[in-house]
């Protein structure tokens, strides 16, 4: 960066100069006492009001220095709103025009901010599968096709999205924390490039040391990252309201080999979090950011006093004040209210049961007894080291040995089906009907272990002992 001998002390040459560099701030109020101390990460300071301008900027930076994008050229990326602000903010400060897709669940306010930077906005329908021409990733390929001279940033998929962070936030949290001195650190995964980022920086670097630092993913409800952190495949995804956090398709810029463990956050559990951030601690970020501290007060807890946790806040309430900061839409959505439900997934596991499951390199022959001897239907394949891998059903079974794609020395492997839905134990029964509703069973995993294989007629008995309803709630149909 050259700046004139008499230039200010602290300036800058361009606003993108002030990218990162963000500060730590103790969490005082919302930290139950006995946990470990909890620190927030505080990304919505960085210019354009989130951690996607360090991400944003490298990939532009990147793609000048390859020669992909050239002076006058069009910059194209499909967005949750975060990463359209940072690349809009390098657009203007560079000269570049910017063409973004959002999908209609985004605020009104991350749409006003694109077009004040000058970017062309198209707005696309959430409740589209991935693979839909309709699906805002495949708008803005489609626009990226058939833009002369532009450049499509695909933060979903592209590695510098990953090294951004690698290069940026893992070395400067890597030493706001004393050398790594931290002891976890809570991170969401959008389109999975900041925590592969961070935990690839601090597992390089921490590779020869007795102190490792626990890197923690959190994932909304309705979100695929929860399946493939445990089984390498997606769920089914289904519609959620925080923003900026989770997808419905598979990114490559998320590593799950980056991650230690991953958690799951309900919608309320974020917006009800983030709303004391700013009442309590006077922290002014998303509905994201709620749910980031909400885990890493689970982690604190766990780890107990004497231990330090990082929760990465990425944005700004500034994106919000429409939706999870106004009380009537809170009211409306009915997070105002702590949720009365059907209670939590694990209600539905019994203490102590055991789970049955069956080895990728079993062969056919001894799944069907397996099967036949515990008296169920499926059962769940695994690796050797526990992970959920597929299900095995007695029609995959049936149809295998029907049309000899298998023998019963075939390895199981053969005939797995994909997983429907994996959940933690905290998930809300309500989650269960999406799953249940594409013909799956439900996989229940706690601390990377199959606990619980949950059916349609596990729920039904949950609901029977509960006289058909439960805290006043009627049960849906499944």
């Amino acid at each position: 960066m050259h700046v004139p001998t008499n230039a200010p002390k602290h300036s800058y040459d361009t606003i993108l100069d002030a990218i990162g560099g963000t500060p730590l701030v103790k969490l005082n109020t919302v930290v139950p006492a006995g946990a470990a101390t909890v620190y927030a990460k505080c990304e919505f300071m960085n210019p354009a009001g989130s951690i996607k301008d360090r991400m944003a900027w490298h990939i532009i930076r990147k793609a000048e220095n390859e020669g992909l994008l050239k002076p006058g050229g069009t910059i194209v990326e499909n967005t949750s709103g975060n990463t359209g602000m940072g690349a809009a903010m390098v657009a203007a400060a560079k000269g570049y025009r910017a063409v973004f897709t959002m999908p209609d669940k985004m605020s009104q306010e991350k749409i006003d901010g694109l077009r004040s930077f000058g970017a062309e906005v198209i707005i696309t329908p959430t409740d589209v599968p991935g693979d839909s021409p309709d699906h805002y990733v495949n708008v803005a390929k489609r626009v990226a096709a058939e833009t002369p001279n532009s450049f499509y940033l695909d933060q979903y998929h592209n590695q510098w999205n990953i090294e951004a962070h690698e290069q940026s936030t893992g070395p400067e949290l890597f030493e706001q924390a004393n050398g790594g001195q931290v002891d976890a650190i809570v991170v969401g995964t959008g389109t999975g490039g900041t925590i592969s980022g961070i935990g690839r920086y601090f597992k390089k670097h921490q590779k020869d040391s007795d102190h490792k630092t626990l890197i923690v993913g959190v994932d909304p409800l309705g979100s695929v990252h929860y399946s493939v952190f445990h089984s390498g495949e997606p769920s089914t995804p289904y519609v959620y309201k925080v923003e900026g956090l989770g997808e419905d398709i598979v990114c490559r810029a998320f590593d799950p080999k980056a991650v230690d463990e991953m958690h799951q956050v309900s919608d309320y559990e974020c917006f009800t979090m983030a709303r004391r951030l700013m009442r309590e601690e006077g922290l002014f970020c998303g509905g994201s950011s709620g749910g980031m501290v909400h885990v890493a007060i689970e982690v604190a807890k766990r780890l107990g006093e004497g231990k330090t946790v990082i929760a990465i806040c990425p944005d700004s309430g500034t994106r919000y004040v429409t939706k999870y900061l106004n009380d009537e839409w809170m009211r409306m959505h009915g997070f105002l209210e702590k949720p009365r439900g059907l209670g939590v997934v694990g209600d539905l596991i019994e203490d102590g049961a055991h789970v049955v499951t069956v080895h990728e390199d079993t062969p056919v022959r001894e799944t069907i007894d397996l099967l036949r001897r515990h008296g169920i239907s499926q059962v769940p394949v695994t690796d050797g080291t526990g992970k959920p891998l597929g299900m095995v059903h007695e029609i995959d079974i049936l149809r295998g040995l029907q049309t000899d794609s298998v023998t019963v020395d075939s390895p199981v492997k053969a005939i797995e089906t994909q997983i429907g839905g994996i959940l933690s134990p905290s998930a809300r029964v309500e989650e269960l009907y999406g799953i249940f509703g594409s013909q799956q069973a439900a996989i229940v995993v706690s601390e990377g272990k199959i606990v619980g294989v949950l059916s349609e007629i596990d729920l039904i008995e949950h609901l029977a002992k509960a006289g058909g309803a439960v805290n006043g709630v009627r049960a849906a149909t499944v």
